[in-house]
């Protein structure tokens, strides 16, 4: 058999997989990223079988999908709202980035893998996943609460503090000079500064240049543009993922409206792959010894983040069932994650069991969300029957 005919029967199975993966997790309202990064681990090296062919393709299709939910994740703020997201949530922001980044930072010095390392485990620990955060909102209904607001500002701090994280954390992989890593950081800096202006007064030309009625000549620039940008901002050392979710910002009204609906399939579509991907470049054998300090991270970083959500929401008067939802809809980590832990093996320069930890991690996360944000409102009203049967 050729090699073309091999890759094409591979991928099919893969595909084939994947979406029987996302349709036994819509039959259990789970977010199909667990099984994306099982299947992966299936697929992959030391799995149950071993698909070599078809990971040339894989490894593009995950760049693509990186890009393509940066810039979808991008799309549904306009610079405006993320200026006032910032100026309400800084301080939940800060906290938050403490109490959930060290963490993983104390893991990773623990287990020996250095700065760097403490920096890569840092973030994976750090950011929610706000993909699956808004698809459980929207779920049950809480798109219009009270807490929901401090949810999504929490959010929208997370992703702007990652438009810094990333360029620095893609400099400290490349193993740049403090002369250089010092010019690229404020290259990006800088790139980031000047796209937020851009956005903020003429993302109106930016919409009107990439409009068009033609469904397919608008997709060919939508998609054309966002590869373009993050190619540029990968040359800078700013990361692909950051140039696209900026070209997100800048995209406005109706044209940012039009381009969720016709970006949203291939989106879902490469991210899958970018999950697979992520699961084919990691030992399944390497997973259990790390296992143990996954769940540890997965219990204190739960707690950490509804701890965050409780306090944040406590300081906007809410009361304490919609303080505790608050916590709970932040417990969720998934693609960010990935996307840390990805960019730190393409380079090579960290322990391949941070991979292995980090898979681990967000298997539990990505399970626990969902679980954690369906179960708040009868635990936190157990716990007030408890506690008013005590007083008593």
């Amino acid at each position: 058999m050729s090699t073309q005919a091999l890759a094409l029967l591979e991928l099919g199975v893969i595909l084939c997989a994947l979406g029987l993966c996302g349709r036994v997790a819509a039959r259990f309202g789970m977010s199909p990223i667990p099984l994306y990064l099982l299947g992966g681990l299936a697929f992959g090296q030391g799995g149950l079988v071993h698909f070599d062919a078809a990971t040339e393709f894989g490894h593009l299709a995950s760049e693509i999908g990186v890009v393509l939910l940066l810039l979808l994740l991008g799309l549904e703020y306009t610079a405006p709202e993320l200026m006032t997201g910032l100026r309400r949530s800084w301080a939940a922001g800060v906290l938050d980035l403490v109490a959930n980044a060290l963490p993983g930072a104390a893991v990773a010095l623990i287990l020996g893998w250095g700065v760097l390392g403490a920096v890569v485990l840092g973030g994976v620990t750090y950011i929610s996943s706000s993909g699956i955060v808004a698809k459980v909102l929207d779920d049950l209904g809480r798109l219009g609460n009270r807490e929901t607001p401090v949810v999504l500002s929490i959010l929208v701090f997370e992703d702007l503090a990652m438009a810094v994280y990333l360029p620095i954390l893609t400099m400290m992989l490349a193993g740049l000079s403090l002369l250089s890593g010092l010019v690229s950081l404020a290259i990006a800096l800088a790139t980031i500064t000047v796209v937020l202006v851009v956005a903020l007064r003429f993302g109106r030309v930016v919409s009107a240049v990439l409009d068009s009625a033609d469904r397919e000549v608008f997709l060919l620039q939508l998609l054309g543009s966002a590869l373009l940008v993050a190619g540029v901002a990968s040359a800078l050392n700013v990361s692909a993922a950051v140039g696209a979710f900026l070209l997100g910002i800048a995209i406005s009204g109706s044209t940012a409206h039009e381009a969720t609906k016709v970006l949203e399939p291939l989106r879902d579509l490469f991210a899958a792959l970018f999950f697979v991907a992520f699961g084919l470049s990691i030992d399944p054998g390497a997973v259990p010894p790390v296992f143990g300090w996954a769940v540890v991270l997965a219990v204190v970083t739960a707690v950490t983040k509804v701890a965050v959500g409780w306090w944040a929401a406590g300081r906007q008067g809410i009361r304490r069932m919609g303080r505790a939802r608050a916590g709970a809809a932040l417990v969720a980590r998934g693609e960010f994650s990935i996307v840390i832990a990805g960019l730190a093996i393409g380079y090579g320069t960290v322990d391949a069991r941070l991979a292995a930890l980090a898979s681990a991690y967000v298997l539990l996360m990505a399970i626990l969300g969902p679980i954690a944000a369906r179960i708040v409102e009868p635990v936190a009203e157990f716990a007030r029957r408890r506690t008013a049967s005590v007083s008593a």
